[in-house]
């Protein structure tokens, strides 16, 4: 799913321009990243829950010449899928 196709059903549902529909997209994705910061966790209901984890420094390797590297710490955001959600798929 791209920012475009979010645009284009929310063109379509709410008879906007183009271009107020790729805002009003923007705007929503804006919000969703923001509340992720600011909480740690976003809901959408009968959707799922984004949340935000952090992941410890560790050993990896080097694909190509598979010499040992230092991977830092950092933050990753994982998705749980609501219980709706799983039976509609």
């Amino acid at each position: 799913m791209s920012k475009a196709f979010i645009a284009q059903v929310i063109q379509d549902s709410a008879d906007l321009t183009g271009a107020a529909a790729n805002r009003a997209a923007g705007a929503l994705m804006e919000a969703i990243v923001k509340e992720l910061k600011k909480a740690g966790k976003f809901t959408l209901p009968s959707f799922g829950t984004f949340t935000v984890k952090k992941t410890k420094a560790r050993k990896g390797l080097n694909p190509r010449t598979g010499e040992a590297i230092k991977v830092k710490a950092g933050k990753t955001v994982r998705f749980k899928a609501s219980p709706t959600l799983k039976k509609a798929v």
